[in-house]
Order: structure tokens, then sequence, then C-alpha cells
């Protein structure tokens, strides 16, 4: 898929997105299982166990989810996370949507959500210096993930993503 990159400044923050095709709003809180559709939200620590706990808050949303996928998805989890931690404020909320489509292709999004930040968000996933020890988390999530979108405002932030992986082949197809 190609992905589409804009940029918004027309309100405080800032928008960088990759996919027009992203929701509209926050998916509702709880956990649900219905329509082929099953949704986990839990709130994080704002520290630096954030990351750990987005981690396995995805493998538990994700369970008996093909091996790669769940790899990618953990570590978009647990970068979406760190970000929220070291760029935004308290509360911070993620929320892991799984579904099966018609086509049998597995979609996953997984958002973030934290307090805001003051800062806009950057018009492209920044490249770090070579040497450095951190800023690679949005270059992770725009290399993994086949849409994503990052939404910054002073009293709410948003990193979204979504994953979409064919359906398993079975031996019988080889």
């Amino acid at each position: 898929m190609r992905q589409h990159t804009s940029t918004s400044r027309g309100r405080p923050g800032g928008v960088l997105e990759c996919d027009a095709g992203r929701p509209a709003s926050t998916p509702g809180c709880g956990l649900a299982d219905c329509d082929g559709t099953t949704t986990l939200i839990t709130d994080l620590p704002y520290g630096p166990e954030a990351a750990e706990v987005a981690r396995g808050a995805v493998a538990l949303a994700l369970h008996g989810t093909e091996a790669d996928v769940l790899a990618d998805a953990r570590l978009i989890g647990s970068e979406l996370a760190t970000n929220a931690f070291v760029s935004g404020s308290p509360p911070l909320v993620l929320c892991v949507d799984r579904r099966r489509l018609a086509t049998g292709d597995l979609e996953v999004e997984i958002t973030v959500t934290d307090g805001g930040c003051s800062r806009p968000a950057p018009h492209a996933p920044p490249a770090p210096h070579e040497q450095a020890e951190s800023g690679r988390g949005l270059v992770i999530v725009d290399a993994l993930a086949d849409a994503w979108s990052l939404t910054t405002g002073t009293n709410r932030s948003r990193a979204w993503c979504r994953l979409t992986r064919g359906a398993p082949s079975s031996s019988a197809d080889a």
C-alpha cells in the first residue's frame, strides 16, 4: 500500500499522518469482542515502565496471532508508549483493536493517547543521529505499520497505527 504523508498546522499542536484511512476518533473504552473485533483498552503507567506494560497488553490482545505479527505489534506498542511518556503528559491509555477482515486478513490497530504536549508533531519521522541512543520510535513505526498518524495538542495527543497482514496460509496451499 502506498502511504500518503500530510501535515496540518490549523490547530495547536499538529498532525503527522501516513494514510488518510485512519479512524476519525479514538475507540470507546472497555473490552469488547463483537463482529469479529476484539478491543483491549488499558491505562499505562506514566514512567519508563509504560513500554513494558504496553508490550504485555499487546501480547494479551493478540494472543494466538502469528509470531511475526505479534513481534511487530509489540514493538510498535512499546515505541508509541515510550513516545507518549517522553513527549506527553499523563494519563497514558493504550487501545488495541484486532479484527479478521472478510478477506481473511488480520487488521490490528494500536492507539496510545496521552494528556497532551506543547510541541507540534514533526513533519516527518525525524532521522536520529547514527550514535543517538533514542529518537528512532516513529522511524520504526513508519517502517512496520501500513498506516499511522500522530496528532499532538496541549490537552491530548494521539498516536495511531494499523497493521494488516494476510490470512495465514495452510500447508494444503503449498
